[in-house]
C-alpha cells in the first residue's frame, strides 16, 4: 500500500513501528529479550550508516528499534518491564 505525503512524494507504508530508542547496549538487550519472546525486531543506526556513506549525520547512541506492527500489543509491555 503506498501513501502520498503532503510534498506529493509516494512512500510504502511501512509493516514496522519504532518502539524504542537508545543505546546499542540497551537496543542488544531487548532484541534479545524479545527474540526470546518470538518477536523479530530491526534496528536503525543513521550516525553508523552515515558513517558508511562516507558523510556525517545522525546523533551518536540514538539506536532506534523496530517491531513489526502487528506485535506492538506484545513488545510494549516486555519493553517496558524490561526496563524498569
Amino acid at each position: 500500500m503506498l501513501k502520498i505525503n503532503n510534498t506529493m512524494t509516494m512512500f510504502p507504508e511501512s509493516e514496522y513501528e519504532r518502539v524504542y530508542t537508545g543505546s546499542l547496549i540497551n537496543v542488544q538487550f531487548l532484541q534479545t529479550i524479545l527474540q526470546d519472546n518470538g518477536i523479530n525486531s530491526i534496528t536503525r543506526d543513521d550516525m553508523k550508516s552515515g558513517m558508511m556513506a562516507g558523510f556525517g549525520g545522525g546523533i551518536p547512541d540514538h539506536i532506534q528499534l523496530f517491531v513489526k506492527k502487528t506485535d506492538i500489543e506484545n513488545a510494549l509491555p516486555i519493553i517496558k518491564q524490561s526496563l524498569t
